[in-house]
């Protein structure tokens, strides 16, 4: 490319300047009204009408799913990825910043869009539904279903309460227990009963036992979603939903079947009768390709971003679907920081700080460095000619 790269950033941040309004208002309505996952109508509307407004082509409802979509411009050489996520969390609305990553994924296409000819780019930015449910991954069904053919490195940005270029996630899967006993009266003869709310009890208490031995990267995590109607009767059923995680796919199965280790104990010290299911796949790791972070790592640091100590994100330690696509395309997935600390992602205070003039500031300047990461892939020759050649087909 014979451009100046300097200039073709300075394009692409004042684009993300005079869109600041749209991008605000985008993050605002989808902040005002969060949506569970597979239930984001209204986000993946606002989103795709918004890049409709831009020029871009939009399939809403791809991959058999409502709220997916896939919008593009342009038909360049090089086809570049924007995720964008806008699914809240239960009770607790947009705690985990989904608004501002949907948001920041539509200023940075805004900022590209003008340029693809130019940098004979195409840009196609994918609605990727529930990243919360991890037994339903809206990424994980995209890309097994095609929505990801064609791109050949993947972006998207994420808030958080540190600052980070390149942070990494942990491999996760979902285990779905059903524990069957029997009902009986719990005083005239619970000695006919058998107790499925005690199977859970044993299994996790089993599971308190085990962490002691785990390592200090893997997380057991879970709830009860119901162990009887009544106190007078025996509990019958009893369900739980637990999250395992671990550094990579292959610790995650060691670690998933000494958990299951445990519900199958619990079912036999009580005589119940155990069911184990899972969703449709496990999260990858995240795999942050290392040239696409040194770019953001550049851009970053000459924008005046301060980053967090390796050894303190290290620890801070979550899961996506990203990951995923990671293992198959080029991605880059950084943390922008909202200095919200002791506060942190999935509390309620983390919801409300992820509409605030900050906040606002923040899913802007990660916008404009996503671009400036996208310039620095179609412009730097070698990058171009392995994200091109890495890309799925």
């Amino acid at each position: 490319m014979s451009a100046d790269p300097d200039r073709l950033k300075e394009r692409t941040a004042e684009a993300v300047r005079r869109g600041r309004d749209a991008t605000i208002d985008l993050s605002h309505r989808i902040h005002a009204r969060p949506e569970l996952g597979h239930e984001e109508v209204e986000a993946s509307r606002w989103l795709a009408e918004a890049l409709t407004e831009q020029g871009y082509e939009v399939e809403a409802g791809v991959c058999d799913l409502p709220t997916a979509f896939r919008a593009r411009i342009g038909s360049g050489s090089l086809d570049v990825g924007l995720m964008a996520e806008y699914d809240a969390l239960p009770g607790i609305g947009h705690a985990c910043g989904h608004n501002m990553i949907a948001s920041a994924a539509y200023a940075t296409a805004r900022a590209l869009a003008p340029l693809a000819d130019e940098l004979d780019l195409t840009v196609t930015v994918l609605g990727t539904p529930a990243e919360e449910v991890l037994s339903r991954g809206g990424k994980i069904m995209m890309l097994e279903r095609g929505a990801f053919e064609g791109v050949q490195l993947a972006l998207m940005i994420h808030p958080s309460p540190y600052e980070h270029p390149a942070p990494q996630t942990l491999a996760a899967t979902t285990l779905d227990v059903a524990m069957t006993g029997r009902a009986a009266h719990a005083s005239a003869a619970p000695q006919e009963g058998v107790n499925a709310a005690d199977a859970l009890t044993v299994a996790q208490v089993a599971i308190g036992l085990l962490r002691q031995h785990l390592r200090p990267d893997v997380r057991v995590s879970g709830i009860t979603r119901s162990a009887g109607e009544a106190p007078n009767i025996i509990p019958d059923r009893a369900r739980a939903e637990y999250v395992v995680r671990a550094t990579t796919l292959d610790d995650l199965a060691e670690v998933r079947s000494r958990a299951e280790a445990c519900f199958q104990g619990g079912a036999l010290a009580t005589g119940c009768r155990v069911e184990l299911g899972s969703g449709i796949g496990p999260y990858a790791e995240l795999r942050q390709d290392p040239d696409l972070a040194a770019s953001y790592r550049e851009n970053a640091t000459a924008a005046g971003r301060e980053f967090a100590p390796d050894e303190a994100v290290a620890r801070f330690l979550a899961s996506t679907d990203a990951g995923n696509v990671s293992h198959v395309i080029p991605t880059l997935h950084p943390f922008i920081g909202l200095d919200t600390l002791p506060v942190v992602n999935h509390q309620a205070d983390f919801a409300a700080a992820c509409a605030t003039p900050a906040a606002d500031d923040a899913l802007l300047a990660g916008a404009a460095l996503l671009a400036a990461t996208v310039v620095d892939a179609a412009t730097r020759p070698e990058l171009r000619a392995r994200l091109i050649g890495a890309g799925r087909s």
